[in-house]
Order: structure tokens, then sequence, then C-alpha cells
């Protein structure tokens, strides 16, 4: 019996730096652009940005995998010739299992914009060039509380208190603080716009692993992330906008490729996120699963639904298909005297 109290120990130990190993990743990642790219920070047209997201996924197992996330971003100091520096904060939630394990994250990030070339508000050409750097605070925790071993039932019967044997080497929780760095470069033309950037994350490596004796072992990879997207305005009130984005951590890699198709219903074509709007989107992440989203825009507000199918061997039915995802995002308009002063690019992220 000893040995298996300590077999089961041991493997939660070691299990935990891979458990606890991975960032969230969102099926509509570009409604939580600091997530994916700290030099995101303040790339919208507007004064103010709000993004709030939703993910619920393995819906049929005894605790369903719950993702939120929440973020507000805006410029703070802008230049006449159109250079400006953005502040943001990111928060988000992550919830697992029957062991309650939870991960809060807070990050605050910012940005710097230099842009180059002419033009006003709404004007095609320009490019922007932006550097964005994000550092906060995380909290990873479990509730042993709530999981049960082997040795815990006698005769069919469960034992209570004994429990505590099996927390060798455990904690209940682990604090540290990250560090994240970006760079993203825009473009605009008259039919074609695109952002491309590149981002790290979790550049300290802190230790996250939830157990009272760490080793350099347990250490948080970086995250390598790559991202491109394209807004093709392909009539006066239709537009395709394709984005890939790549992401590497560790041993796992994972590419998003896909497509949204957008068309204003009524209003000022190309005045993004304030004409009435529909969209919809296609998606693939390699090897995991095909992915749908659909939403809607007006006067500053986008709401997104998404959904996974999953493909993989991990597509059974007591896994269940997948999740989905709502996502609502608010954007404050800028008064004109404000808005001659900046111009966006592309705002595909």
């Amino acid at each position: 019996m000893k040995n298996a109290r300590l077999s089961i120990a041991a493997a939660l130990v070691l299990s935990a730096p891979v458990v606890f190993a991975q960032d969230i990743h969102f099926t509509q990642f570009d409604m939580q652009p600091l997530v994916v790219n700290p030099a995101f920070t303040g790339m919208f047209d507007g004064q103010v940005r709000a993004n709030a997201i939703y993910r619920n996924q393995w819906g049929s197992v005894t605790v369903p995998y719950v993702t939120y996330g929440a973020s507000v971003d805006l410029p703070l100091i802008i230049e006449r010739n159109g250079d400006y520096l953005a502040a943001g904060l990111q928060l988000y939630n992550d919830q697992a299992g029957d062991g309650n394990l939870q991960n809060f994250t807070g990050m605050a990030s910012l940005a710097y914009h230099k842009y180059f070339g002419g033009g006003g508000y709404g004007a095609p050409g320009g490019s922007d060039l932006a550097v964005g750097l994000q550092g906060g605070y995380a909290q990873k925790s479990i509730d042993l509380s709530r999981l049960y071993f082997g040795d815990e039932w006698l005769n069919g019967n469960f034992v209570q208190g004994q429990s505590q044997e099996y927390h060798l080497g455990l904690g209940n929780s682990i604090n540290y603080y990250l560090v994240n760095a970006g760079v993203s470069f825009s473009h605009g033309g008259n039919k074609v716009s695109y952002t491309i950037g590149l981002a790290a994350n979790n550049l300290n490596q802190p230790n996250d692993a939830i157990e009272k004796q760490q080793s350099s072992n347990n250490t948080l990879a970086m995250r390598y992330t790559g991202e491109l997207g394209i807004n093709w305005i392909a009539g006066d009130r239709f537009s395709i906008r394709p984005a890939v984005l790549f992401q590497s951590q560790a041993t796992a890699n994972e590419i998003i490729v896909g497509s949204e198709f957008h068309y204003e219903i009524s209003g000022n074509p190309g005045y993004e996120n304030f004409s009435p709007a529909v969209y919809i989107g296609g998606w693939y992440r390699t090897g995991d699963a095909v992915m749908m989203t659909a939403g809607v825009e007006f006067k500053g507000f986008r709401v997104g639904l998404g959904y996974d199918y999953n493909i993989s061997t991990l597509n059974t039915a007591s896994n269940g298909n997948g999740g989905y995802e709502l996502a609502l995002r608010y954007i404050i308009p800028n008064p004109i005297k404000f808005a001659n002063k900046r111009t966006i690019p592309c705002s595909r992220f």
C-alpha cells in the first residue's frame, strides 16, 4: 500500500509541470488581441476598446473546462505625426477538472506605435510598426480535498481523512510573475491591408509547478506566437479576412488557419465596427478541430460565437465533440478632432 501511495503522489508531482505548462488559447483569438501579442495593444480605431470572452469545452466530463477572459486598452499619448503610446490590461481565469485546477492571470501592457505614411483618418496607405511589452502576475491552484485515490476506499467504502497521505510534495497553490514581448507591422492599402506579428511569452520562464520541493525542470516553457491577418475589400460592402495563427510551446505546436467573410448591411462602408454588419468564418486547427465563427457588429459592438468540432482521437462519446465560445467587444468611437491625429492601417486583430 505504501508503494502505491508513493507512486500516486509521484505521478501527480511529475505530471504537474505537464498539466500546468500549457497557456490558454481561444478559437476567436482576434477577440483577445492582448493574449496573442502585446504589440496589438491600442491597435484599433477608437478611444477605448473592451473585450470579454467565455469558453466552455469537454462539457460531458464531470467538471467542464471553462475559461474567462477580459481586456481593456486605449491610446495614452498621441503625437502630431500619428505616433502613439498605448496601454492595456488583460485578465483571464482558467478552470479545469475535478480538482478545480485554476489559473488566474493579470497582465498590464504598453505598446509604442510608429506611424509611417500620410493621410488622415480612413485614408488609404500608411504603415504602423509597434513594439509591445507585457508584465503581470499569475496564481495557479488546486483543491486537493476534491481528489480521491484508491487507498481511500476499504472494502468498497470511502475512508474519510486518508487523502492527506497522498499529498506528499504537493502544495495548494503557487504564485509567480510573467514577462511577455512582441512586435507587429501593419500596412494599409486601397483594397488590401495586412498585419503581421511575432511574440514571445513567459520570457522569465517562472517555476509554475504546484509542489513543495521545486526544481529547475518545472519552469513554464516560453511560448512563441506568429500571426498574419489580411483584410481584402472585395466589394462595396463585402470583405474577406483570412488569418493564420501559429503557436509553439515546449513540444506542442498549434496552427489555426481560416477566414472570416464580412458583409456591411448599411451605413458607411469601411467605418469598421460601427456600420451594421454580419460575418461568418471557417477555421481549422491542425490535427485537432474544425471551427465555425459567426457574429454581428453594430454601433461599436461586436458579438461573436464560436464552435469547435474535435476531429482528433479525443472525440469520443465520453469526451464530447469540442467546445464553444461567446465573445463581446465594444469600442468607444473617436470624436473627429481626435481621430484626425491617428490612423490604423489594419486592425485585423
